[in-house]
């Protein structure tokens, strides 16, 4: 298994929002599935959720899955650095995980403003500029977690029809 990384980032230069709050990493799981989210140096979520081997998506590319995700998947690979989790007792550890960023147009990302401040220049701000939160994050990644888990449910029950059918 590959060695966690501690993802604990110094938000002193960020200025008031939920991020102070926040922490930087959770684990937990949905669908059966672990999840992940974690923070990103721009201050951004980004979520993870991981099939177990033998899952139909176990290997594959983030291009070759058809799942809603904020932004779109951008992510897909083993555990590695921070995208690791701790597997809980007969959960299995080379799980592949997909993820998701919110550091695209219009996300609100409080390290990124906080270099562009210190650069003499003002962040990126409007109403359709928005902080994408923990809970907005891990609703996310349980529909991402909900959706590839249902790719190896669909499978179990078209191998059970053809099963019965022959």
């Amino acid at each position: 298994m590959a060695r966690l990384i501690d993802p604990t980032i110094d938000k002193s230069t960020w200025g008031a929002g939920p991020w102070q709050t926040e922490p930087d990493r959770v684990e937990w799981t949905h669908a059966d599935l672990p999840c992940l989210a974690v923070r990103n140096h721009f201050g951004a979520w980004c979520g993870y959720a991981a099939v177990p081997p033998g899952h139909p998506l176990h290997g594959k590319h983030y291009d070759a899955v058809d799942v809603d995700a904020h932004g779109g998947l951008t992510y897909a690979g083993a555990c590695s650095g921070h995208i690791c989790h701790v597997p809980k007792p007969g959960e299995p550890d080379d799980v592949w995980w997909f993820g998701f960023d919110c550091a695209h147009a219009f996300d609100v990302m409080p390290g990124m403003d906080a270099y562009w401040r210190g650069c003499g220049r003002l962040p990126i701000d409007g109403p359709e500029c928005t902080y994408k939160t923990l809970a907005y994050v891990q609703a996310e990644t349980n529909q991402l977690a909900g959706a590839t888990g249902g790719a190896e449910r669909r499978r179990r029950v078209v191998n059970l029809h053809f099963h019965n059918a022959v």
